[in-house]
């Protein structure tokens, strides 16, 4: 299994993006190392202008250029930034797009003053990262080279009888091939499977080479081209925060809605009915109408028992009241009530916060009901562990798998457990099976 992988990583998709990724790498460090010849070809260029380099000089050369040089380099000093700023953002793109690798951008500019553009921080973390680009170019351009002229020397056999078809006797030059400890050269048909083996050797160790370069380049990437942790984390809390003002807000509708629709209606029935079974009885006037007054005390009876009946439903969304018993009894008492079998592993030394036994008991029911509705499992597995300030929820099934977790259903879930610093991990390749993993705090 290792060899035909090894055999096969030179002509997958990823090998072939990686290449490019490497090759605009090596673009990129050449192209700022040409950055130090600017300022000698810029002095030159001013003194050819100002006529400093001519037979006679006029006597106002040496000012001009004593004002023209330094505003040069000023004027590099101010654009290094904003520079490194849109190189940081191409790599990012780069990233993003040929290896699949996000990396979030650091915060915007504040202002376009000169001096905000000089203390840019992230803009000299993107010239950071630009100089470092020159060493990490080393073992991309190294990879990139195998694999392509890897390619070039397996062809060798290919081409030589085609276009080295000469009469017998004659003298032919040699053909030299490019590798990694020289050129190797041949006259004859038989030499080419010499190159076509080295070719094949750089080849198998061009991806490996690539993957190097290229996760050393993405490590850097993250430091220097992406949000500080400070910064990172106080964007997270505040996406978090209006997670948690958006959340709350909707359950204050969904409360209001239920209880205007459900018990509201409910106990003014119950109200109407007692009023009219009053009416019926009477306290005067002829014999009261015992049969009608039975039959609206029978419906406002009923109507009361049903808007108890919401009320308690609406409780239970609110805090179900077995968690009284603690999370392991919920979890039992939930998996009874699924159409598909559920086996529950709970493991809890002690109990968390009541809170978070809330968000964990919502988030197995949640996962529970999307595995009996689109799963088509025929079983699954709940577990609950927790490990030191850590509780893991876990749900496992054996269905067709497919789940996707940028849907709305798991990525509401996912928002919803960001609020306390939550994590979820989702696994369902096609065919299956699928395995949900929510890591929590134990505490608020």
């Amino acid at each position: 299994m290792g060899l035909m992988t090894a055999l096969r990583a030179p002509f997958t998709t990823l090998a072939l993006r990686r290449a490019v990724f490497c090759v605009v790498g090596v673009v990129s460090a050449a192209a700022i190392l040409s950055v130090p010849a600017i300022v000698p070809a810029l002095a030159v260029l001013i003194l050819w202008a100002t006529g400093a380099m001519s037979d006679q000089p006029t006597p106002t050369v040496a000012p001009v250029f004593l004002v023209l040089f330094p505003l040069t380099i000023a004027l590099l000093v101010v654009l290094a930034a904003p520079i490194g700023r849109a190189m940081g953002a191409v790599h990012r793109s780069l990233a993003d797009r040929l290896l699949d690798v996000h990396v979030d951008a650091p915060s915007p500019r504040p202002s376009k003053r000169i001096s905000v553009l000089v203390s840019d921080g992230p803009g000299w973390r993107a010239v950071g990262y630009g100089m470092l680009k020159v060493p990490l170019a080393i073992p991309q351009g190294y990879g990139a080279f195998c694999y392509v002229f890897g390619l070039v020397n397996l062809s060798y056999p290919v081409w030589w009888p085609l276009f080295r078809n000469h009469p017998p006797g004659t003298r032919l030059g040699p053909v030299w091939a490019l590798t990694p400890f020289g050129t190797i050269g041949t006259r004859t048909f038989a030499g080419t499977f010499l190159i076509a083996a080295a070719g094949l050797a750089m080849l198998l160790v061009a991806p490996w080479l690539m993957r190097a370069g290229t996760t050393l380049d993405l490590a850097v990437m993250r430091q220097l081209l992406g949000p500080r942790r400070l910064a990172e984390r106080v964007r997270e809390l505040q996406v978090t925060r209006a997670r948690a003002i958006d959340d709350a807000a909707a359950m204050m509708r969904r409360l209001e809605r239920d209880l205007h629709d459900g018990a509201q209606i409910r106990l003014a029935t119950v109200a109407m009915n007692l009023g009219m079974a009053t009416e019926k009885l009477g306290v005067d006037g002829p014999p009261p109408d015992l049969q009608q007054a039975r039959e609206l005390l029978a419906l406002a009876h009923r109507g009361a028992k049903d808007a108890l009946a919401d009320l308690r439903d609406l409780v239970r969304g609110i805090h179900p009241p077995v968690l009284d018993n603690g999370l392991g009894d919920a979890l039992a008492t939930l998996a009874t009530s699924s159409a598909i079998p559920v086996a529950v592993n709970v493991e809890l030394p002690e109990r968390p916060a009541p809170a978070i036994e809330t968000i964990a008991y919502f988030c197995a029911s949640e996962l529970l009901a999307n595995a009996a509705k689109h799963s088509r499992a025929g079983r699954i597995w709940l577990g609950v562990v927790r490990s030191g300030e850590r509780l893991t929820v876990t749900v496992r099934d054996d269905g067709v798998g497919g789940a996707n977790p940028d849907g709305p259903g798991l990525s509401g879930l996912s928002g919803r457990i960001a609020v306390v610093d939550g994590r979820m991990r989702v696994h369902s390749p096609a065919g299956g099976p699928t395995r949900v993993e929510i890591q929590l705090p134990t505490h608020v």
